[in-house]
């Protein structure tokens, strides 16, 4: 690395150069944005471990071993890795995965006590099944340990309700968060659910944002009969994901629930009156303004129609609204976002999250090595890098979201982004139960649902014959 940019990076890190002057000045030496971005980390990760309490040499010449997601947030990563190996001296290795193939390896990795990967990528979720059955470390034990987790680290810099939403005590029903919990995980990006919306044809035909689901609804099935495209899209496959988007977020503003905890007995909740209202209004919105395809439908096919103009709105993760106003989409530029709060009466949206997070296996050799990659790459230097130099959305950090060149890239490209984050954010969480069965129940809700829209089951039947077939599953399992 030039010195003279590294003398610029070290000026702008120690606050006698603000960053403005730092880029220009960088740029005049012939040096890209991108470039500038990580000298100004490599001085910041340097800094890291001054005064840090921790030795980030200690494992120096050793290797880990990372099972990833095919994901932007592994891009960002991997274009800032050199700056980790750095700072320990630690080499490091990993296999990506599509999606669709993903979970499955880390499944199969985990189960046959593997000591092939140190850490990996996981939703919440997935760690209401791996920590109850010991494959993966709790964290806690590093966090605390000031001799492993940098002094400079700022455990509290991340969102309350991420760091709660990865740690659980493994009881059904019990608060993420709560007293005893572990730290099964430690976040690294995430998404609520919001409204991204095609302002160029909503323009065009005249019809304002929708203001709730009931408006949603109505303003979808124009849409439909239009000829234009159709109107909303939402998730419709098989499986638990269709149910944790924006259905969810849109389920709980209402006020439901999916299960009521009865002295530590789980009651399922999906077929009250309240729930049954509900379910109408989806199916029914989903039916007049969705694709007719729908039960095929997962995050892919909403983001693609979405890119593609084939869509008008999409009630989904925003980052999935945000990849599709990018790149090569026919629709890139003509997509805007808001938050989204389906219930009138409600004070606030409610979304519901997804939080890539990292994991560490429990069969790992190098546990403490892995801390010190984990520690990194969801640090303040690192996803500072990722969200100004990448596409790290969004970031877990309340210091990144102040970042200056971060706002004024979201408020420049995505209108609205920022706004809707702004307004969702603090209601933002996992708002599911959290116990062990939770992928075996949510896809059997999905199911439910792609017979309540293909007229198979009527709803209120088909919501009873849920909750009745999960209460004798929870009661094989002592849990009703």
């Amino acid at each position: 690395m030039s010195e003279a940019l590294k003398a610029l990076a070290r000026a702008c890190h120690d606050q006698t150069l603000d960053r403005r002057g730092f880029l220009s000045r960088s740029a005049a030496l012939g040096f890209s944005s991108t470039a500038a971005g990580l000298a100004l980390n490599a001085v910041a990760t340097s800094a890291l471990a001054q005064n840090s309490g921790v030795d980030f040499m200690k494992h120096k010449g050793k290797a880990i071993k990372l099972l990833l997601n095919k994901h932007p947030y592994v891009d960002a990563m991997i274009k800032n890795i050199e700056n980790f190996k750095t700072l320990t001296g630690l080499n490091v290795t990993y296999d990506i995965f599509p999606e669709d193939v993903y979970f499955d390896k880390v499944t199969a990795a985990l189960a046959s006590k593997s000591t092939q990967y140190d850490a990996f990528m996981t939703g919440a979720y997935q760690t209401w099944k791996y920590g109850p059955a010991r494959q993966i470390a709790d964290l806690n034990p590093f966090l605390k340990d000031p001799k492993l987790t940098s002094a400079n680290y700022g455990w509290d810099d991340i969102y309350e309700n991420l760091r709660s939403a990865t740690a659980w005590d493994g009881k059904a029903g019990s608060q993420l968060g709560g007293a005893g919990a572990k730290q099964w995980a430690v976040p690294w990006g995430f998404e609520l659910n919001s409204l991204t919306y095609n302002k160029k044809m909503l323009d065009s035909m005249k019809i304002a944002v929708p203001t709730s689901l009931a408006d949603l609804s109505d303003k979808a099935a124009q849409i439909s009969k239009s000829g234009k495209g159709y109107g909303i899209g939402v998730r419709g496959s098989r499986s638990w994901a269709t149910i944790h988007a924006g259905f969810l977020s849109a389920y709980t503003n209402f006020g439901n629930k999916d299960f009521t905890n009865n002295n530590g007995k789980l009651v399922p909740a999906m077929n009250t009156a309240e729930s049954k209202k509900f379910h109408k209004q989806w199916v029914e919105m989903v039916k007049n303004g969705g694709p007719k395809n729908w039960t095929n439908y997962t995050w892919y096919e909403v983001g693609n129609d979405l890119g593609s103009g084939n869509s008008a709105m999409i009630y989904d993760a925003d980052i999935l609204g945000y990849f599709s106003n990018g790149g090569s989409n026919k629709e890139a530029s003509n997509l805007a976002f808001t938050a989204f709060k389906p219930n009138p009466e409600a004070k606030a949206p409610t979304p519901n999250i997804w939080i890539w997070s990292l994991a560490m296996s429990e069969f790992s050799k190098q546990k403490e090595a892995a801390w010190y990659f984990m520690q990194w790459a969801t640090g303040t230097q690192n996803t500072t890098f990722g969200a100004t130099k990448g596409d790290l959305v969004n970031p877990i950090r309340k210091s990144v979201w102040a970042n200056p060149e971060f706002k004024d890239r979201l408020e420049k490209s995505y209108p609205g982004y920022l706004a809707q984050y702004q307004a969702a954010v603090e209601g933002a969480k996992i708002y599911f139960t959290p116990q062990q069965l939770f992928p075996e129940f949510t896809t059997e809700w999905a199911s439910s649902l792609q017979q309540m829209f293909g007229g198979t089951v009527p709803i209120d039947e088909g919501l009873d014959k849920l909750a009745e077939n999960l209460t004798k599953k929870l009661k094989g399992v002592g849990l009703a």
